[in-house]
């Protein structure tokens, strides 16, 4: 596989054009099924009457629920004693306290703690030291600012204007798996088919990964950092208006250490998360909330009549089905927590999901409503790692469904096709497609 475009062909070419891999690597079912992870039933239920026995439960969700068990997300927790959380209160309590519930059960195993570099492995004061280096370009008035200008609108001009030309589309694969892997290509510094390749390389390279031999993984993952490594060296030579060279000159203070440059390879670790992260999670949520609105026509019509309202309507897609509903942290010292007895050493697996539907924080918790009150959900996460991303992907999301409704408000569902429905794994969803008539 060619991971670099050299052709010099025009980025709004690739953007608008039908590559096959749109439907491979945009799939929920089929990114789910991938990993190994994927589910054939709705768990919403059962999630509530466990959590009206306890907060916390032993044991895994997977196991508790009776679903398959082959599905190991970190290679850190494997063989460690796991247990369920499921209330708002519990998982915001661990979520603050990373001193006692370490996001080290992300790391490779194989990488000593001292050379982990990556954000999403770290914990204070090494995650902040790293993270430093990279939140200034994610804050919100960059989102409004240098995104805007730099991706995000250009990029949903150019597929507004490819959808005009048609009475429906499915926009899972037309318009909400575009905008955010290219919004995040090109604000990297790559260019062309680069977008999908990198995606699919990587997601090829990891090792959740089932669908690939274990040579083929390593193959892709070389070509993953070849790739980064190559225009890390390039920007050195000549830096340009994109987050790598951004990242050139930013200093990291480490405790203990002499302020420095961050290294090529840091650099090329802090661009994986952005690609990987940016071009996954932000297109899942952004056709959950079109799901939402679709299947809400009276709030659809709400939100196209006063716009004011597209911010509620993304923050109640986030708190009703956030994209990445489970996430795990390690526990560092025997704790006694939320009726548990929880030794050093066990996992968290942290329901951020179930936390955004506990009866005890909303009202009617299933049910999408524009008009909740105003209060924080978990979709971003809280504390140290809430999410670098979450301002960019918020932009994206109104900027890009704002754009729908201007240039086709009569959207709608399409009655002929399939009916949509949420699908994925436990620890990913999104619809399975979003076929619409756009006149």
């Amino acid at each position: 596989m060619a991971l670099l475009d050299q052709s010099g062909g025009r980025d709004d070419d690739v953007l608008t054009a039908d590559d096959p891999l749109y439907e491979e690597l945009y799939d929920v079912r089929r990114e789910a099924e991938a990993m190994g992870n994927f589910i054939d039933r709705d768990v919403t239920a059962e999630i509530h009457a466990l959590r009206a026995q306890a907060p916390v439960h032993k044991g895994k969700l997977r196991e508790i629920l009776g679903l398959p068990m082959s599905y190991e997300r970190h290679a850190a927790a494997a063989g460690r004693q796991h247990y369920t959380v499921l209330s708002y209160e519990a998982c915001e309590a661990a979520l603050r306290n990373p001193g006692v519930f370490s996001n080290l059960v992300q790391k490779d195993p194989r990488v000593p703690e001292e050379k982990s570099t990556g954000l999403l492995e770290l914990d204070p004061p090494r995650h902040r030291a790293y993270r430093r280096t990279i939140q200034p370009k994610f804050v919100m008035p960059e989102a409004l600012s240098w995104w805007r200008a730099r991706t995000i609108d250009g990029i949903i001009e150019r597929l507004i204007e490819r959808l005009s030309e048609r009475p429906a589309a499915d926009l899972n694969i037309e318009y909400c798996a575009r905008i955010p892997v290219y919004t995040i290509t090109t604000a990297i510094g790559l260019h062309g088919n680069d977008a999908l390749r990198f995606r699919h390389a990587y997601l090829n390279s990891t090792s959740a990964s089932r669908s690939v031999t274990p040579e083929e993984r390593m193959r892709n993952f070389k070509l993953v950092e070849t790739l980064l490594l190559d225009l890390v060296a390039a920007r050195r030579a000549r830096p340009e208006d994109d987050l790598i060279s951004f990242l050139l000159d930013k200093e990291l203070n480490l405790p203990g250490h002499k302020p420095r440059l961050l290294t090529d390879a840091e650099i090329m670790t802090h661009a994986k998360l952005v690609m990987v992260a940016g071009g996954g999670t932000s297109w899942r949520q952004m056709g959950i909330t079109l799901f939402a609105l679709l299947n809400n026509p009276g709030q659809l019509e709400e939100v196209k009549a006063d716009r004011v309202l597209m911010d509620a309507a993304i923050e109640e897609s986030l708190r009703w089905e956030p994209t990445a509903p489970y996430h795990y942290r390690l526990v560092m010292e025997d704790t006694d927590f939320h009726g548990q007895r929880i030794a050093q050493g066990c996992v968290l697996e942290l329901g951020l999901g179930p936390a955004n539907r506990d009866p005890a924080r909303w009202h009617d918790p299933d049910a999408y409503d524009i008009h909740r009150p105003k209060l924080t959900n978990m979709a971003f996460g809280l504390g140290t790692h809430r999410c670098l991303g979450m301002n960019v992907a918020k932009v994206e999301m109104s900027r890009g469904i704002n754009a729908l409704l201007d240039a086709f408000p009569a959207m709608r569902l399409d009655p002929d096709a399939p009916a949509p429905f949420m699908t994925g794994g436990l620890e990913q969803r999104g619809p399975s497609a979003l076929p619409v008539l756009l006149r």
